[in-house]
């Protein structure tokens, strides 16, 4: 693991933070740097943006409102939240799923696969506005403006907006905040007290590694430290500050039963259309020499981190991850499967190459 670890760094990531839980107890290193120009390792335990995990998490909230009967899973969303004036049609269901339509806030792609510019979400523009502040309300207001993608039900695309409407609805349903919710049922029952809601704070707590984001401007290359940036852009979609021990605790929780009744966990994990996304997860087969099922969802805010969360279906075995991006000239899109890859044949093929 250490040298799968090392591996990793040098592919040209900034650093990695790695744990593994398994029948043996934990298993957590890193490897690359904490900050460019010097030589400390990341922290093998330290905080970092988690992106899109949050939906993860955010999806067990609205399961815990079904289980305890304040909504239904084929609820009109309308119902509760008559004021944003959402198609009847659009159900809690297809709002975790991904199957509502709804028009991307950061940017979609039109019925003729043209890109539809949202708010910038990625890249220059993004680099030149990270520090904005935007209210839920706001980023919907933006996503209902424009044509929906598809019928709800009909289709199935992978949206921001899906979440941060999922937001507002606990916040409706429950009458208080998204982050109070959050920390009365999910963070202080399981102890994870390092990992945080962080609405428009753009400081990450220390620990920390940092993250860059590399661009070219007038034909030179460029290096922005970007561990300061506010998620609000992407609220109850991927605004989340955690840790690799955190992300452990909570996904082998979730996935032992925990947190959600069974009905609604089998729920949760059943795949549906082209994605194979469940309520809030990925389902993956890795094949049966490798472990078969794994329940996943991975994450990146706009630039400079990426976040791993993996399970084995009864939890007892898992793999949590952040990866940091530097001054390589690496594109991180296509270095994440790779690393992805790496890990998974590592953890849970036990050294084969994941399917």
């Amino acid at each position: 693991m250490q040298k799968a670890l090392q591996d990793l760094a040098d592919l040209g990531l900034a650093g990695v933070q790695l744990r593994v839980h398994d029948e043996q107890g934990d298993w957590a290193d890193s490897a690359g740097v904490r900050k460019l120009g010097q030589t400390a390792r990341p922290p093998t335990n330290g905080r970092f943006w988690a992106g899109s995990v949050n939906k993860t998490l955010t999806a067990t909230l609205v399961l815990q409102l079904v289980a305890e009967s304040k909504i239904e899973l084929d609820d009109p969303v309308a119902n509760h939240l008559p004021e944003l004036g959402l198609d009847q049609r659009i159900t809690v269901r297809m709002m975790l799923r991904h199957t509502t339509g709804l028009f991307n806030y950061t940017g979609d792609f039109d019925a003729n696969g043209q890109w539809e510019p949202g708010i910038p979400g990625h890249g220059e523009e993004w680099l030149a506005n990270r520090f904005h502040s935007y209210r839920p309300e706001e980023l919907l207001r933006l996503a209902l403006s424009k044509k929906p993608r598809f019928e709800p039900g009909t289709d199935q695309r992978y949206a921001n907006t899906n979440y941060t409407l999922a937001l507002l609805l606990i916040e409706k349903v429950t009458g208080h905040s998204y982050a109070e919710e959050m920390r009365r049922r999910i963070l202080r029952p399981l102890g994870m007290r390092n990992t945080v809601i962080p609405g428009d704070r753009t400081q990450l707590p220390g620990p920390y590694a940092h993250g860059y984001f590399r661009y070219q401007e007038g034909g030179q290359w460029k290096v922005v430290d970007v561990s300061r940036q506010n998620p609000s852009l992407l609220a109850g979609a991927g605004a989340l500050i955690s840790t690799t021990q955190d992300l452990q605790t909570f996904i082998s929780a979730l996935m032992g039963g925990k947190l959600l009744p069974a009905p609604l966990l089998a729920e949760m994990r059943k795949p549906y259309g082209d994605l194979g996304y469940g309520l809030g997860l990925w389902v993956q087969d890795l094949g049966p020499g490798c472990g078969g099922i794994v329940y996943q969802h991975n994450g990146s805010p706009p630039a400079g981190y990426g976040a791993l969360m993996y399970s084995s279906p009864d939890g007892r075995k898992t793999l949590t991850a952040s990866l940091t991006t530097g001054d390589a000239a690496v594109d991180p899109a296509a270095l994440y499967p790779r690393v992805v890859e790496r890990l998974l044949k590592e953890v849970f093929c036990g050294g084969k190459t994941a399917r």
